[in-house]
């Protein structure tokens, strides 16, 4: 692979990139940046969503779980589809009846102010430090396999990337990411069936041959059957389910592409669509990760102890120059999505929620304009800032941590959420975000220590059940006689 192809594949892509920008922000104003002036077709929305909603981390993680977990993680991809129902029947629906640009504005007219600015704040939390992880991780393995050959330090690679996000989201906003994560969704998925065609082929295997290798070879296990196991089918299905309610559904980046489609019903038909290809996506995925193990034990290469790093070794250091450049385009078409979508929510939110542009009237369209360019830029270099922490922390295990801490800021959006829904209280809202504190506190505690509590029982995804449980009990302590 020499770098010069490479670096060729990034300046084509990245000027598709900025066609497809210029194509879709001319014109575009605050409504386009924050809704997509409710003009989005419904079919585009879904094929995009896919890669928004995979990321890096899945393009990388997902293969790389098949070596200890086989399929397992199919248990959570079944219970997406019953999280991605209830969001199109519950949510969706409460949020185009209240015309929602912000979905946590739904908080402020069901408990007040604090209610409100809570569910913000977890959003912007939550989000910055999972887009800077998530961004982190990918532009990581290029530069430790593409741009530490050439010696261009890691600061700058980051800084180019997110000053190229910042460029072509800076205008259109949702109305660019719609299409946007339509190409980048298509170069992820190119990247993975090609990858599972070479590595096919180096195995001499015809894909009618693959399945049936892939069952011989063990990887197919779905069920896990025990209930100490963080994999256990039940777990993992309900944990499936909740957290696509609440990193989908309660989620500012994934809902504002939702709501700028141009009714509720198409609205609708986008989110089945979408759970359906998610399916198919992810048995691909799987698929590359049995094939990817199947590779290794062929040819004697050690699986690394970080198993997210099999696919990009492999790719880079055993197949063709053609294989290392699909796996460079894909991995890059999953870096762009890491965190474009999240600054335009960032910058919708803040503007929404915190600085009021729905609801005050002192400024005109140029000045909020103005004003949204500055909290972009802010949000652009608070990303750039959490990444390079990330790097000098340079310690999976705090990283890691940390990732999983901002799961834990998703526990009280579901639990206000589902009060909000499901009951007719009010509450005391001047307390609301004690109980906020308190609730993934207590979450934190309980898992740190569960072994010894629970008689060895591990907490999984399922945790965040028990967080929304919790702030649900807090709020119905807060209620209002």
């Amino acid at each position: 692979m020499e770098p010069k192809y490479i670096l060729f594949c990034f300046i084509a892509y990245t000027i598709m990139l900025f066609f497809v920008t210029w194509l879709t922000s001319r014109k575009a104003n605050n409504d386009s940046y924050y809704v997509g002036n409710k003009s989005s077709r419904w079919y585009i929305v879904a094929y995009g969503m896919i890669g928004a909603s995979l990321s890096g981390v899945t393009f990388m993680s997902v293969p790389g779980l098949v070596g200890t977990q086989q399929f397992t993680y199919l248990g959570i991809v079944a219970g997406f589809l019953v999280g991605y129902t209830v969001i199109a029947t519950i949510l969706l629906p409460l949020y185009y009846r209240l015309n929602l640009t912000s979905i946590y504005a739904y908080l402020n007219q069901r408990f007040g102010f604090w209610s409100y600015k809570t569910g913000a704040f977890y959003f912007l939390l939550s989000r910055i430090v999972g887009a800077s992880f998530r961004m982190f991780l990918v532009v990581n393995v290029l530069q430790v396999f593409v741009f530490d050959h050439w010696g261009i330090p890691f600061g700058l690679v980051v800084a180019v990337f997110i000053t190229l996000i910042v460029l072509y989201t800076f205008e259109g906003g949702v109305k660019t990411i719609i299409w946007t994560d339509t190409l980048q969704t298509t170069f992820m998925l190119l990247g993975v069936v090609f990858s599972i065609y070479f590595i096919s082929k180096e195995l001499g295997l015809g894909l009618g041959d693959i399945f049936s290798k892939i069952q011989a070879a063990g990887y197919t296990r779905i069920i896990e059957t025990d209930w100490h196991s963080k994999n256990f089918f039940l777990k993992q299905f309900l944990s499936g389910a909740f957290i696509s309610i609440v990193m989908t559904g309660l989620d500012q980046e994934m809902m504002q592409k939702n709501i700028s489609c141009r009714n509720l019903k198409e609205a609708q038909k986008n989110m089945f669509v979408f759970s359906g290809i998610l399916v198919v996506v992810n048995l691909l995925f799987l698929t590359l990760g049995a094939v990817l193990y199947m590779y290794a034990s062929s040819k004697n290469i050690p699986v690394p102890a970080k198993t997210d790093n099999l696919f990009p070794i492999i790719a880079f250091n055993y197949l063709s120059p053609l294989a290392g450049l699909i796996f460079m385009v894909g991995l890059v078409s999953a870096a762009y999505p890491s965190a474009d979508g999240a600054l335009t929510a960032l910058t919708t939110s803040f503007c929404v929620d915190f600085l009021g542009f729905k609801d005050k009237s002192k400024l005109d369209e140029k000045q909020k304009k103005k004003v949204r360019y500055m909290v972009h830029i802010g949000f652009a270099t608070t990303l750039l800032i959490v990444i390079m922490i990330f790097r000098a922390l340079n310690n999976e295990a705090v990283i890691n941590a940390i990732y999983t801490a901002a799961g834990y800021t998703y526990g009280p959006l579901l639990g206000l959420f589902t009060f909000g829904l499901f009951t007719k209280f009010a509450v005391h809202d001047r307390y609301v975000w004690i109980v906020a504190l308190l609730s993934p506190t207590l979450c934190f505690i309980l898992s740190t220590y569960s072994e010894t509590l629970f008689n060895g029982y591990k907490f999984g995804f399922e945790l965040l059940i028990l967080n929304g449980f919790l702030t649900f009990v807090g709020l119905w302590i807060l209620r209002k006689k």
